[in-house]
């Protein structure tokens, strides 16, 4: 039924000019503001080809899971990238990490690391074997 609909993702944010800034500037991905009067929205292009719908929710409620998966070919440049920017890895408790927050081990990718935006929602830098 849907096999051919063009489907996006989106998630929800407290500032939308935070989330404009860290995914535009911060990650460098490409950001269009749009809407119309209170409704605005921002609509962020991943390599992919895909788009993420992002919007403001004055109750928002971080995710608790990974919204968003960037795969790289080099983690540790990426997270060293992320840190240089200011952006610092988040570490759980049931996974051991490396001195930067990289999680490496056998039953997943070769490795991951999380970050949060600015509104606390999680995303990850994985590299797979």
């Amino acid at each position: 039924m849907f096999a051919q609909s063009k489907a996006f993702s989106g998630f929800s944010v407290d500032d939308l000019g935070k989330a404009r800034q860290f995914y535009g500037e911060t990650l460098g991905l490409q950001v269009e503001e749009g809407g119309q009067g209170d409704m605005r929205m921002l609509t962020i292009k991943l390599g992919s080809g895909a788009s993420v719908f992002v919007y403001p929710k004055d109750n928002h409620t971080p995710a608790s899971f990974t919204i968003l998966n960037f795969p790289v070919d080099d983690i540790e440049a990426a997270v060293d990238g992320l840190a240089q920017r200011g952006v610092s890895m988040k570490r759980y408790p049931e996974f051991e990490s490396d001195a930067k927050g990289i999680v490496r081990g056998p039953g997943g990718p070769a490795a991951i690391a999380w970050f949060t935006d600015p509104a606390g929602n999680v995303l990850s830098v994985i590299q797979e074997n």
